[in-house]
């Protein structure tokens, strides 16, 4: 077992390590005692056993859902539906798991999502041509309190996510994209959730046929009956009722906290849902953990994964209860926990390594990535290599020797971090004194050793650039780019200043690195100066270029009668880079560009 980093600890690793020595010593040196983790999770044992469960939550709170549906009128097309794979044009965490975003490519066809309608455009052989727009909704529902926010596709299926406030549910909208480049509405779904809106995490997955989605449930409603709460789905229309609603787990997929969760106000069942869209009915199955409010979920190619703070803080300011780690495989094998503490920030807080380790860079004081959370943290850093074999029923903790003290950054601003092949990065916004720069931390994971990089800039964005990375921020005037070489002793290699421009977008998709076959690649990132744009740069390795940017036209934009999701909360803006061509998107405009010897010239666009 490797114990903890102590070089160059600060004050405040110095309280962490105490801090994690209160709460890991006992346990891991008692629980890991035993010869062999136990294999899983307690599923409840019976139907009554889960109903009394959920009935003394029930007991804890007097809210109440409500439902409100309308009617739906079914819409016949005609035609051949297409076939093929969808190509990836999403900054996604983990290749081969694709995330729901505003903008996919299949085929010759870019399927755009915005302000609750979606649009196809034509670029094949060398066009650049709308073909059809529909509503992201079913015909017939009310999408006045809904917001449709996360697009996938899959072999011509087009899946758009949202969520219903006046349902109550996740809304999963399904259409048809057939070989013409026509939309065809197929069906919708409700399942019943609460809102799963993160500034910095996306609900969806999609692993070939495979859709994944996280969605969590608030025991807490005092429903007439608690199976009301139960992940469910129901096909639109219905008759308007609770009892449209068919259950899609069983008690045996339900699993109670192994750590009882004290505030019965704040029980929520964190449900995984993987449908199948393979077939032309969509078929679900889900499962359950219950934990309290305070979560984050990651998604590796084989497991999902969810962090859940299980409890508060006594009146000293120790922690009195340790955070829960849920393990869900992917292949419907019995999920698993292990005891842990400190908190993720965000999903780029994870990485499940090829070595059987779960990586997790933590903060003292994290509150989840729920709605607008994850911008908020503080305390100190730790890295956590936690061995995929610890996962058990949820009653050992991971040992001690787990954790690594990290260096403190500075507590102003927001805390972004990114794991790049072996390394961590991470840092906050501003610096301590400074309002110029701000430091990057690099940590080698297998050993902790910890690189500081002082920037000219303060840090908003952590990209993967390849084998190594990109940092995005601002000063007082101009946007900057700083390459970061990730070798034995990490360093910044390049350095470009963007003058009088600031970041567009905050989300990680927004961002698109691809590779070239030379060594090097093409960047894009949204920005705002005068107005809209996607800056284009050329990383050599040792240098940026910039070729140029592909703008929008102000005088593109006009009144769309917009009627559902008409706040633009994942972005409008996107650099897309399919085979040798090169795309922004931006609003309703769709530009081309063409990247030529030292720059890139537009070549044509459309108002779809």
């Amino acid at each position: 077992m490797r114990g903890i980093e102590r070089h160059g600890m600060s004050g405040r690793s110095r309280v962490l390590l105490s801090f994690l020595c209160v709460l890991m010593c006992a346990a891991s040196v008692a629980v890991f005692a035993r010869p062999a983790p136990p294999v899983g999770l307690k599923a409840f044992r019976s139907e009554k056993e889960m109903l009394e469960y959920f009935k003394k939550i029930k007991a804890a709170s007097p809210q109440r859902w409500q439902s409100q549906l309308s009617d739906l009128e079914e819409v016949a097309v005609t035609g051949m539906r297409a076939q093929g794979v969808a190509a990836s044009t999403t900054n996604t965490q983990h290749a081969g798991v694709d995330e729901g975003d505003i903008v996919k490519q299949f085929g010759d066809y870019l399927i755009m999502l915005r302000r609750g309608r979606l649009f196809t455009v034509n670029i094949g052989m060398g066009r650049l041509r709308p073909v059809s727009s529909v509503n992201a909704y079913g015909p017939g529902i009310d999408p006045d309190r809904a917001w449709y926010d996360e697009l996938l596709v899959s072999d011509g299926t087009v899946v758009v996510i949202g969520y219903n406030y006046d349902v109550g549910a996740t809304e999963i909208g399904l259409f048809d994209l057939y070989d013409d480049g026509r939309l065809r509405y197929r069906a919708t779904y409700h399942f019943h959730s609460n809102d799963y809106y993160s500034s910095r995490n996306y609900a969806s997955r999609l692993i070939g046929t495979k859709l994944i989605f996280y969605s969590p449930l608030y025991l807490g409603y005092d429903l007439d009956d608690p199976v009301d709460v139960l992940p469910a789905i129901r096909r639109w229309p219905g008759k308007e009722t609770e009892r449209d609603f068919r259950r899609i787990i069983a008690y045996g997929q339900m699993y109670p906290a192994p750590v009882p969760v004290k505030d019965l106000h704040d029980v929520v069942l964190h449900t995984v849902t993987v449908c199948d869209l393979a077939s032309e009915q969509l078929h679900c199955n889900a499962s359950g953990v219950v934990g309290n409010s305070s979560e984050v979920f990651y998604v590796s190619p084989k497991a999902v994964y969810l962090w859940t703070d299980a409890g508060s803080n006594d009146e000293s300011g120790g922690a009195t209860e340790r955070a829960m780690v849920y393990r869900v495989p992917l292949n419907g094998s019995t999920p698993s926990a292990v005891r842990a503490s400190g908190q993720p920030v965000d999903q780029f807080s994870f990485f499940e390594s090829e070595d059987g380790l779960l990586n997790v860079a933590l903060r003292e004081d994290a509150q989840g990535d729920h709605m607008w959370k994850a911008e908020h943290s503080s305390g100190s850093v730790a890295l956590l290599r936690a061995p995929l074999a610890a996962f058990g029923d949820g009653t050992r903790a991971v040992p001690l020797s787990a954790y690594y003290a990290l260096p403190d950054p500075p507590e102003q601003g927001a805390f972004h971090n990114r794991f790049v092949g072996g390394w961590l990065l991470y840092g906050t916004e501003d610096n301590d004194g400074d309002e110029r720069g701000s430091k990057l931390f690099a940590v080698q994971t297998s050993t902790a050793r910890t690189s500081v990089i002082d920037l000219p800039h303060h840090l908003s964005r952590i990209e993967v650039m390849g084998t190594d990375a990109v940092v995005v921020g601002e000063d007082d005037e101009d946007l900057h780019f700083s390459g970061i070489h990730l070798a034995d002793r990490p360093t910044r290699v390049q350095h470009y200043v963007l003058k009088g421009a600031s970041e567009g977008e905050s989300r990680s998709h927004a961002f698109f690195y691809k590779p070239e076959e030379q060594g090097g690649g093409l960047l894009g990132l949204p920005v705002l100066d005068d107005s809209a744009a996607i800056v284009y740069l050329r990383n050599s390795g040792s240098r940026f270029e910039e070729l140029g940017q592909l703008r929008a036209h102000d005088e593109s934009v006009k009144e769309d009668d917009c009627v559902a999701s008409c706040v633009d909360w994942y972005g409008n803006a996107r650099p897309l880079f399919i085979g040798n061509r090169v795309f922004a998107l931006l609003g309703y405009e769709l530009i081309e560009g063409k990247v030529e010897v030292g720059g890139i010239r537009e070549v044509r666009r459309t108002v779809f």
